[in-house]
């Protein structure tokens, strides 16, 4: 199934920005492309909910970063044993799968240690000179027998695990079992690993070993089962040969023995990539965990996963701009931009799918897209486009509307038996930004970054009926303005406060002292505010005004002055 690819307007998202998210999911999907979906990257506001709640469409989920981080690129089918286990079962994960290192947890999966094939080789296979540790095995008859897959015969105390040593009875009869007569808990700590050897059966019960596994699946006398029986001997049958059952009975001993619990570099699964990359630049590790807030492992990735292709696709709309977008943007796959703003567009590592129109709204763009393909969308998708281009345009009446925009208003609006007027009635009286926010967030309900060489700037708007609410909370707004310009570093921030029933704005500008004295318009009540008749449109009139004070500013140019009249089809 393909990997999703997330459909996500500019941060502080407008009703456009939602609107036309949403409708590109639906157009995608009607394309058969299900796995294109509408999300966000910030918080809806009244305009946005009072669209949704009127045709029924629920809020795209939210994402607020997309920079890679470790979940991206951990492997979640994780092969993993408990505390419990035996070497001979991790062996056999770790040869199946072809892993070098297997976690090992216990039954809550908290991380207990690692094991490598490293650790289980020194396990095995021990320095010259070390005889003892090359049949010792501290592990329990159950285990054993699970790990040889053997026949049970008679089994004392199975689960007790203890120290063992493992011994093949390949010798003479007359030799056997001299070393058991002299020292009488040598035999209870032996394991005796036999063939058809009838004699050396018989003699090892007798000397009550602790287990006698007779090899090669071979059938059992009676009378040696008899006397096992008896005598209190363990007595398995294993189906392999004698020198492989010696070898696997070693595998028998638990992972807590052998594994590493030292050193383990383990990592949160929300850390970003970039500086985990850092971290292990000069680790020798084979393999990192991942961990939980609850210190519970959920994933494991190793140095190569770091250099993978991260596979988070974006489709852009509504804008065009890293410093726009969700953060992370320019660290993940941009495979598609549908937009109507100036370009400003970021560089990407392949060819994509651009569009970028000069028209009203991003939604308009998508309901073209609708049309030009013949593909009718749902009254719902149909009534959301409709908000978007109403709020966009301010119901067909700012400067940025263009003939297109009015046309595809007016089919949108047959699909979805609704009234443009009405609608646009029930978005512009939803309520009052300033009254529902707090200061802070009226700034950033719809602040969008701008840079201009090496300068950066904010301009956020808000659409008001009247501009009484915004004078009678202006000193409560102009101090979070500056908050936000001197946070972010901003050379400038600015806030354009639009009376939709004028079609008139004022602006509210904080930064640097020269620059905001170099603006031409006239005053409103203080001398960072500034009357802006007939200009609505920030994208269309403010921001090359903005723009041409600022190369004047830098470079002593002549800057223009923005126009308050119906806009032309054409468009930066």
């Amino acid at each position: 199934m393909p990997k999703t690819v997330h459909i996500i307007g500019h941060r502080n998202p407008d009703a456009d920005a939602i609107c036309s998210a949403l409708g590109y999911e639906a157009y995608k999907h009607a394309k058969g492309e299900e796995h294109c979906r509408a999300a966000r990257c910030g918080n809806s506001n009244a305009r946005i909910d009072a669209i949704l709640k009127r045709f029924q469409v629920r809020l795209p989920r939210f994402i607020g970063d997309v920079t890679p981080k470790v979940h991206d690129v951990m492997t979640t089918d994780i092969h993993k044993v408990t505390v419990d286990a035996t070497c001979s079962e991790a062996l056999e994960i770790i040869d199946h799968y072809g892993i070098r290192v297997l976690p090992v947890v216990d039954d809550k999966d908290h991380l207990k240690g690692t094991l490598s094939i490293f650790d289980l080789g020194d396990y095995f296979i021990p320095k010259p000179r070390q005889e003892r540790r090359m049949r010792h095995v501290f592990t329990s008859i159950s285990d054993i027998v699970r790990s040889l897959k053997a026949e049970v015969i008679n089994v004392v105390d199975e689960d007790r695990s203890e120290d063992l040593f493992v011994r093949v009875g390949a010798m003479d009869i007359r030799s056997f079992g001299r070393r058991y007569t002299e020292d009488e808990t040598l035999a209870r700590q032996s394991v005796i690993v036999v063939g058809d050897r009838y004699d050396i059966q018989q003699r090892s019960i007798m000397l009550g070993m602790r287990l006698v596994v007779i090899t090669g699946g071979l059938p059992v006398d009676d009378d040696v089962v008899e006397m096992a029986k008896e005598r209190g001997v363990s007595l398995i049958v294993s189906p392999a040969d004698s020198a492989t059952t010696s070898w696997i009975i070693r595998s028998a001993g638990r992972v807590d023995r052998v594994m590493t619990t030292d050193n383990i570099e383990s990592f949160n699964s929300e850390e970003r990539l970039s500086t985990v990359r850092r971290k292990v630049a000069n680790s020798r590790a084979v393999a990192y965990m991942v961990m939980d807030e609850h210190e519970r492992l959920v994933g494991v990735f190793s140095k190569t996963d770091l250099v993978k292709p991260i596979e988070t696709n974006l489709i852009l709309v509504d804008h065009n701009e890293l410093s726009q977008a969700v953060p992370g943007a320019d660290q993940v796959n941009i495979i598609e931009v549908v937009d109507h703003h100036r370009l400003g567009n970021p560089p990407t590592q392949q060819p994509i799918f651009f569009i970028n129109r000069p028209l009203g709204s991003t939604s308009t763009i998508i309901a073209d897209l609708f049309q030009r393909d013949g593909i009718e969308p749902s009254p719902a998708i149909a009534g959301v486009l409709m908000g978007g281009i109403i709020s966009d345009t301010l119901n067909l009446r700012g400067p940025t509307t263009t003939d297109r925009d009015a046309e595809l208003l007016s089919w949108l609006a047959g699909i979805a038996q609704t009234k443009a007027d009405d609608l646009a009635e029930l978005i512009f009286n939803s309520g009052s930004v300033i009254i529902s926010h707090e200061p802070q967030d009226v700034i950033r309900s719809d602040m969008k970054t701008y840079t201009e060489g090496e300068l950066t700037y904010s301009v956020s708007q808000i659409e008001e009926l009247g501009f009484d609410n915004f004078l009678k909370n202006r000193e409560k707004i102009e101090q979070a303005l500056e908050e936000i310009r001197q946070a972010d570093a901003y050379f400038f921030s600015a806030l354009l406060v639009t009376d939709i029933n004028t079609q008139n704005s004022l602006l509210l500008v904080n930064g640097d002292e020269q620059f905001v004295e170099s603006i031409t318009y006239p005053n409103r009540d203080a001398p960072d505010i500034f009357e802006l008749n007939g200009i609505v449109s920030r994208k269309k009139q403010l921001i090359p005004y903005l723009t041409s004070l600022i190369r004047a500013h830098v470079g002593g140019t002549e800057p223009q002055q923005p126009v308050a009249e119906a806009p032309v089809e054409t468009e930066a």
